[in-house]
């Protein structure tokens, strides 16, 4: 594909696939217009999408089991080195990206404005078809969870739809299996100071089979990772404003039962006691929060002063 550069850039696009036999062929064949090759990840599907994509013109990696969506991705960024992609975009194999806005995630990389660039729902020209409100909700608190850990300020951290520059692909390296991957690749990129951009795409949500890799129990798993991710970052946060919180109500128990000892004993030992736990649970999450940040701190200026790393 000719860029105005001196030399062809590879554009190669990728598409996990799992069971897709129904939209596959239409998706490999629409997207073939504005990529150089189209690789799908087959993730262990027992319907004929396989077959279906070789013959639309993909080049199909099979795997032997489900290993979910970051396994996918992960054979996908493999493959994209082994050919020596110069950019890589990612898509959902099931119809609802529009392969039409590919030119659009391609422009900042193009530009050299960007590493990692996604299609968002959620910026100004962006949209969603007939998305369910608990998934717009779920979004939300998956995307608020995660920028309080990195101060990204993405708008769309669950999209799928995300194009990478050759340097985002030789450097990007991910452990997850799961959907949580679409967070660690992003955290990942942060701290590796590639640039990301977001660009507005609509994403359709009445396709045959739309929605498998988003389903709720996806979503729980993304927003437990978020939270583990924060509190490694910022413990205080996370620790140590819930452990004063909890602190304060044993504190504020502890004083009414002292009020009421006028009363049986009876009824002043269980509010003591209930008073005390709390107290002492939010006295060692505070203490947690302050030890962890201490380290991370410490481990911090270490870092920066052997290697000079941030």
């Amino acid at each position: 594909m000719e860029t105005g550069q001196d030399a062809p850039l590879r554009i190669i696009a990728g598409l996990p696939m799992y069971n897709e036999e129904e939209t596959i062929g239409t998706v490999v064949t629409k997207v073939l217009d504005y990529v150089d090759e189209v690789i799908c990840v087959d993730d262990g599907s027992s319907d004929s999408s396989a077959r279906i994509a070789e013959a639309c013109g993909a080049n199909v990696h099979r795997h032997r089991a489900n290993r979910g969506y970051g396994g996918a991705l992960k054979t996908l960024f493999a493959k994209a080195r082994e050919m020596d992609a110069d950019i890589l975009i990612i898509l959902d194999s099931d119809g609802q990206h529009e392969p039409s806005d590919i030119p659009k995630l391609l422009a900042p990389i193009l530009a050299g404005d960007a590493d990692f660039v996604i299609g968002s729902r959620f910026v100004d020209g962006g949209g969603s078809e007939d998305m369910p409100a608990y998934r717009r909700l779920g979004i939300k608190v998956i995307t608020a969870a995660s920028n309080l850990s990195s101060d990204l300020e993405i708008k769309d951290t669950q999209s799928g739809f995300r194009a990478f520059s050759k340097l985002a692909i030789e450097r990007l390296r991910f452990d997850s299996e799961g959907m949580e991957l679409s967070l660690e690749m992003l955290e990942d990129a942060h701290e590796k100071e590639l640039t990301i951009q977001e660009v507005p795409t609509v994403i359709r949500y009445d396709v045959p089979k739309g929605s498998n890799f988003t389903a709720l129990s996806h979503g729980f798993t993304v927003l437990a990772w978020a939270m583990v991710s924060l509190s490694q970052k910022k413990p205080l946060l996370v620790l140590g404003l819930p452990g004063f919180g909890l602190f304060a109500a044993g504190a504020a128990m502890a004083l009414n039962a002292v009020n009421g000892i006028s009363s049986s004993v009876d009824a002043l030992v269980g509010p003591g006691l209930t008073a005390i736990w709390i107290g002492v649970l939010g006295l060692a999450m505070m203490a947690t929060g302050l030890v962890l940040q201490s380290a991370r701190n410490f481990l911090r200026h270490l870092l920066v002063k052997e290697f000079g790393l941030a």
